[in-house]
């Protein structure tokens, strides 16, 4: 990726995750990210679904490094991702919030590789 595409996708990721928290409100979110740090947070449930996140992680990193990936897709990530932090807003988890940003970013720096043209 260039510069300006990285830039550029940052930015973005940046003005998304703004507003997106604060529609969710900063203390929430604060206070979601930091059930992380307790035992009491990982059950079993939330275990495998933090395993299901980083599964899909492994599917993506790879399309970064070795350019394979259908970039159209990282759009339904993208939306989907942004969905799936609104619709937990009632009922913070951390594992949604933080792994749902993180894809917002990813899929910002696959399309702005496709679209931002240097």
């Amino acid at each position: 990726m260039t510069f300006e595409q990285i830039a550029y996708a940052t930015i973005a990721w940046f003005i998304i995750t703004l507003i997106i928290y604060t529609h969710c409100k900063w203390d929430n979110i604060k206070s979601c990210y930091s059930m992380w740090l307790t035992r009491e947070y990982w059950t079993s449930y939330n275990i495998v679904d933090a395993l299901s996140w980083l599964a899909k992680a492994m599917i993506i990193i790879p399309g970064l490094i070795f350019g394979i990936q259908i970039w159209q897709l990282y759009w339904i990530a993208l939306v989907t991702s942004v969905g799936l932090i609104w619709a937990s807003y009632k009922r913070f988890s951390p594992t949604v919030v933080g792994f749902n940003t993180i894809w917002c970013w990813i899929s910002c720096m696959v399309l702005a590789q496709h679209l931002v043209k240097s």
